[in-house]
């Protein structure tokens, strides 16, 4: 049996943040090397320049801190074709910035046991207008079911096998909207440690899911890392179908809308909202879930989610920045409807530094509570996705 994916987690994180800051605090003792890092503007540690210039692999480190799983790490080496300053300096011609080709390799694994393998990328055609991202993955993910609803007793289970997300992206004209289409597939067995328990007894236990869907995406924002101003937007439909390889038939849908609202010079108000929703004989594992920072994953699933969340980000110097948030989720729809479904709410503090000023890239630690569990989360660029 794996062993329970909350212990030690805050604990597993503070080691996490302490062996960032001990590699910042050994890096900066190479003078030489360290200048590459320094801003020339202010001096202060700055990885943009050497971001903005970096072509070939690099490697990245995965710190996880996930309550759901537990902490754990990992690797991605990536791969980047040509540096994002060569391909910021080829503009299409109505002026946007093409971002460069990516590809990524790695993998990852906690404390309770979960393991993933992952390869994926982003590629660009015809000056951007058209775009693929993707990713393959193996995993062995450990979790735990606590019913629909998610107020039952916690039943701890087991997903084994393969996920694939494949997305062909094209804008529309000259605009801030893109047109996505998509194939979701998951091979994914699952296994209960106690079998047989009435919580179970209802369950749609597929293991196979093969879904065509559609997005419509609006993308205003000023930067895609941390953005200060403008809005993210976008309405999901997935249609998973037997005569395309699904074991049952079901339909998955999401609508999300991020709003960033400047507030003088130094103070940035944001707003999230996002809804999901499944229909028919959907597998017990993809059921939509409330994803909310305090929240561990997969917690409260239910055939209907909605999350409201505000966020206010507060420059107290040009590198260093407060961040407060506070949001709530609701799950219902199987056996109850929305006054009715099970409801949590959460909030919390961090900080940022903003670690690539030409990119605009913020990274910090959010610590965040809710009425189901606590937690700390690394945070690089935006918390919401």
């Amino acid at each position: 049996m794996p062993s329970p994916p909350f212990r030690g987690t805050a604990a597993g994180a503070r080691r996490a943040a302490a062996a960032l800051w001990l590699v910042v605090l050994a890096t900066s003792a190479h003078a030489g090397w360290f200048d590459k890092f320094k801003d020339p503007d202010d001096g202060a540690f700055d990885m943009g320049d050497w971001l903005l210039d970096q072509r070939g692999f690099l490697p990245m480190p995965i710190i996880i801190t996930e309550p759901a799983v537990g902490f754990g790490a990992g690797v991605v080496a990536t791969f980047f074709r040509e540096s994002i300053r060569e391909a910021a300096s080829r503009k299409t011609e109505d002026g946007r910035l093409a971002p460069p080709d990516i590809y990524a390799l790695g993998g990852a694994a906690t404390e309770n046991g979960t393991w993933l393998g992952m390869a994926g990328g982003m590629v660009n055609f015809d000056q951007g207008r058209y775009r693929w991202r993707g990713g393959v993955s193996r995993m062995s993910v450990n979790l735990d079911f606590f019913g629909i609803g998610g107020q039952g007793r916690p039943l701890s289970y087991n997903l084994d096998g393969w996920a694939s997300v494949q997305e062909g992206m094209a804008r529309l004209g000259g605009s801030d909207v893109w047109l996505v289409a998509r194939w979701n597939y998951l091979d994914l067995k699952n296994r209960f440690d106690v079998e047989g328990a009435p919580a179970l007894s209802n369950l749609e236990r597929a293991t196979r899911a093969s879904g065509l869907g559609l997005s419509v995406e609006v993308d205003t924002r000023d930067n895609i890392f941390t953005p200060s101003r403008g809005w993210y937007g976008a309405v999901d439909a997935n249609f998973y179908d037997p005569d395309w390889g699904s074991d049952t038939r079901f339909q998955s849908y999401r609508g999300y809308g991020f709003l960033y609202v400047p507030i003088g010079q130094d103070v940035v108000l944001a707003g999230r909202l996002d809804g999901r929703a499944a229909n028919g004989r959907v597998p017990f594992f993809m059921l939509p879930s409330v994803d909310l920072r305090g929240v561990p994953a997969a917690r409260m699933q239910d055939r209907r989610t909605g999350v409201v969340e505000t966020e206010l980000r507060w420059n107290v110097t040009p590198r260093w920045a407060l961040v407060g948030f506070v949001g709530g989720g609701r799950a219902w729809g199987t056996t109850t409807d929305f006054s009715d479904g099970n409801g949590t709410s959460a909030y919390g503090l961090g900080f940022r530094y903003f670690i690539a000023k030409r990119l605009g890239l913020y990274a910090g630690i959010d610590v965040a509570k809710s009425t189901l569990d606590h937690a700390i989360y690394l945070v690089l660029g935006s918390a919401w996705r």
